[in-house]
């Protein structure tokens, strides 16, 4: 029988916190970082980078509510866009959580991507401009948000800002940290995503072109299924940001980042 997440993690999660934690504990379980590089090599390559209606519409074939289970098939997402491409690998980390079974139940719909605004439910939030990884984590209670470069670790998820606007003149990118690397005395970042012009795949970019990251680290998968219930509709700052203006401070301020 195919079991829910509350059920199959724990075995992992449910009964549940308790055992998944004495697996981190014992060291006997992956921690997510590690799960999250996994999935990372089983996406796929390519297939151009679009952020159309027809993107997007892909993306939700990728990642649906069949009859109460997930369904996520990843190659049909092409061509792609950053945060779908992210999602998509978040989405993957918690099946593989889940004993690499797909989740089911109510959790399912609301992980699907399903038109939801920005700052909508689970995916619109992850979707919207901002800090919209970071304030779920924090609203989820998934781990941690921070910025400084020093803490980070491959398999962090990122917010890169690519100038300090936040909001309605933002220009961003969410990805997947992979370290860093010097060469020539210049160093680079690199990390994964769907990145512009070729789709899925890895990237690197000099340090000095990014104005500004948010990291936010998958500490507590166990708490999606404990919270997600009572998570408000909307984050009113994120579906804000469409519209209007924000600055980093607020996104500090608003994703509890440390």
């Amino acid at each position: 029988m195919r079991l829910p997440l509350s059920s199959a993690v724990a075995c992992v999660i449910a009964a549940g916190a308790l055992l998944f934690s004495d697996r981190l504990q014992a060291q006997v379980f992956a921690d997510p970082n590690e799960i999250i590089l996994q999935v990372i090599q089983t996406m796929p390559q390519g297939g151009g980078y679009s952020a159309s209606n027809e993107a997007t519409s892909r993306l939700a074939e990728a990642a649906r509510d069949v009859r109460g289970t997930l369904t996520l098939e990843p190659a049909i997402a092409k061509p792609s866009y950053c945060s779908g491409a992210t999602y998509l690998v978040f989405l993957k980390t918690l099946e593989n959580l889940n004993h690499h079974s797909p989740i089911t139940g109510p959790l399912a719909d609301k992980l699907a991507i399903s038109s939801q605004p920005d700052g909508v439910g689970i995916w619109g939030r992850w979707n919207a401009n901002g800090p919209g990884t970071a304030c779920l984590f924090r609203e989820l209670q998934l781990g941690e948000n921070f910025t400084d470069w020093n803490s980070a670790r491959p398999g962090d998820f990122m917010k890169i800002f690519w100038n300090l606007n936040v909001g309605r003149r933002e220009h961003g990118h969410s990805a997947i940290y992979l370290g860093t690397v010097e060469e020539n005395g210049v160093p680079y970042v690199r990390f994964w995503s769907s990145n512009q012009p070729n789709g899925f795949g890895q990237k690197q970019v000099p340090k000095t072109k990014m104005a500004y990251v948010i990291f936010s680290r998958l500490k507590h998968p166990e708490m999606l299924q404990r919270n997600y219930a009572t998570l408000p509709r909307k984050n009113t700052y994120l579906a804000g940001l469409t519209s209007k203006e924000s600055s980093l401070t607020e996104a500090k301020v608003n994703s509890g980042v440390e």
